[in-house]
């Protein structure tokens, strides 16, 4: 059972969002322009979270034509207006449910994490909303520590709510207890390798364990 915090740090893409479609999407369209048709959805899926200078040096293209291709992928993603993006069933109700306050954690920037909140229907939920806006990405800690400062919040009173081993590292890095839920994008056994305080298989057991 997951006991109730005084805070709850929520990661967006693959915890609150099935955004793969329009994210991989995205980034599709930015590789296959360099002749990269071979990189596969299933390929892009465990990147989701992690900052994309990371991602485009892990899949081979050259140091040189990342910043570009990070402008590329900002102009094109949204540009898609989410239209293939949908809230997890049972996070809406789940997060309207549950007690404390609420910020996010999550690699995108402010801005479009507050949009993206609003389209779906989430933002009344949240007291805060934190992106990475000009700091390292996780598995850096920074946008945690950021969400923390915002609400005043003491690493003992949070919650990190993810679905990725880069979220669980970063968790852990700020001090905070950490839980995995396992319909992300996460590898289970990837997640495992942090030790979560908490797991979840479903939005309803981030409440007081269903």
């Amino acid at each position: 059972m997951i006991p109730a915090f005084p805070v709850y740090l929520f990661d967006v893409d693959g915890t609150l969002l099935d955004s793969a479609a329009d994210i991989c999407g995205a980034l599709e369209s930015v590789m296959a322009a360099r002749g990269r048709a071979d990189i596969t959805r299933e390929m892009l899926l465990p990147y989701i979270g992690r900052h994309l200078a990371d991602e485009f040096l892990e899949l081979g293209f050259p140091p040189e034509e990342i910043d570009a291709m990070i402008v590329e992928y900002r102009a094109i993603y949204p540009q898609r207006k989410h239209a293939g993006t949908r809230a997890y069933p049972g996070v809406a109700g789940t997060v309207a449910r549950m007690g404390g306050r609420k910020s996010t954690a999550t690699t995108k920037g402010t801005p479009m994490t507050r949009a993206v909140l609003e389209q779906f229907g989430l933002i009344q939920h949240f007291d805060h909303v934190q992106g990475t806006d000009g700091f390292p990405a996780k598995p850096e800690p920074d946008v945690l520590l950021k969400s923390m400062e915002a609400l005043g919040a003491r690493p003992q009173d949070c919650l990190l709510i993810g679905d990725a081993p880069s979220d669980m590292e970063a968790g852990r890095r700020a001090g905070v207890r950490i839980c995995a839920v396992t319909w992300g994008y996460g590898d289970p056994a990837e997640l495992a390798k942090w030790a979560p305080d908490f797991w979840a298989h479903t939005p309803e057991e981030l409440v007081l364990g269903g």
